[in-house]
């Protein structure tokens, strides 16, 4: 019987113009340590605020990749 495992980690990456960068930030940042990235769920979007203004924007991100053994 054949199958596959998948990994799940939570990241969160930032970005000074919008939610979709930063979630993109992030997962462009793990494929360069990280093999056969699957899927990447949104979690949550918030914003960094500095005198009443917005500074960053921030997405969590739930990450799956296919874990290998060797």
């Amino acid at each position: 019987m054949s199958g596959s495992v998948y990994k799940v980690i939570v990241l969160v990456g930032t970005s000074d113009k919008s939610w979709e960068e930063a979630a993109k930030n992030a997962v462009e940042t793990a494929s360069k340590s990280l093999k056969d990235l699957r899927i990447a769920e949104i979690k949550t979007l918030d914003m960094r605020l500095e005198n009443n203004k917005v500074i960053a924007y921030r997405a969590k991100v739930s990450l799956s990749f296919k874990y290998h053994t060797d």
